[in-house]
């Protein structure tokens, strides 16, 4: 009995020193931003968690919460600052702090991109928040940084679809390669990997002998990118002449782009 007695005592002391302490919301906040300035952003997300939890209605509240969410991103805590995002979004769609919770998704979405060797879900989900961001906000100061960030988003995903290209391609499977490198010349036409998409198609209808579709795909690529390396390269897979050696003629695509049309 005066075990059970001590168990009980001891127990209640532990509950005082951990009994709830309502703060001035000026103070939770104060100190949480004194926090992420001297750089610890994983105990300002704490704090700013704090103002929300003692003061759920306040004005700080509302501040708290995406400050909360940039603390996260800060410490690379990107899936906890997009949810934090995404629920301010929900309770203050209206709030003047809404396009930088928007951009706010987006970058941690970005941020997380990872090399072409692997599964791009992440880069999909990261256009989409980007695109949202210029779609909703395109005189916004985030719109510009985020058209920038898609067309490396884009270029990454061309990339991934090239490297698959080129995996069938080496291995025998020209139509399913051809797929590939169409796609990525069709819907990423702005990006790096076009030059090398048209070459590699050129590369791909030879081997299968569509010596025309060939002749047509290098003859697009001579006359938007005529002084690449994949020009030179489909110039020798066609002619078996090298054009580095600095043989002036004129270019052979001049002369295919007329017949084509």
């Amino acid at each position: 009995m005066a075990g059970l007695a001590l168990v009980f005592l001891l127990t209640a002391c532990g509950s005082d020193e951990a009994a709830y302490v309502e703060r001035p919301v000026e103070e939770i906040y104060n100190q949480a931003m004194d926090k992420l300035l001297s750089g610890n952003a994983e105990l300002a997300a704490i704090d700013f968690d704090e103002v929300e939890r003692q003061h759920p209605y306040s004005v700080w509240a509302r501040k708290s919460q995406l400050m909360a969410a940039y603390s996260q991103y800060e410490i690379n805590n990107y899936d906890e600052a997009i949810f934090t995002a995404q629920r301010f979004l929900q309770l203050h769609p209206g709030n003047r702090d809404a396009p930088y919770a928007y951009y706010l998704i987006a970058i941690s979405y970005y941020e997380q991109i990872a090399d072409i060797g692997r599964e791009q879900k992440i880069t999909e989900l990261a256009l989409d928040a980007l695109r949202e961001v210029i779609d909703r906000y395109p005189n916004s100061e985030y719109a510009r940084d985020a058209g920038l960030k898609m067309d490396l988003a884009r270029d990454h995903l061309a990339g991934k679809e090239m490297e698959i290209g080129r995996y069938y391609l080496t291995r025998g499977h020209q139509g399913a390669a051809i797929n590939r490198f169409r796609f990525v010349v069709e819907k990423y036409q702005t990006t790096s990997h076009v030059p090398e998409a048209l070459h590699r198609l050129t590369e791909a209808y030879l081997s299968l002998g569509i010596v025309d579709e060939a002749k047509n795909t290098a003859a697009i690529l001579g006359y938007n990118y005529p002084g690449s390396e994949w020009y030179l390269d489909s110039y020798a897979l066609l002619t078996g002449e090298d054009q580095r050696t600095g043989e002036t003629e004129e270019p052979w695509y001049n002369r295919m782009w007329s017949s084509v049309f």
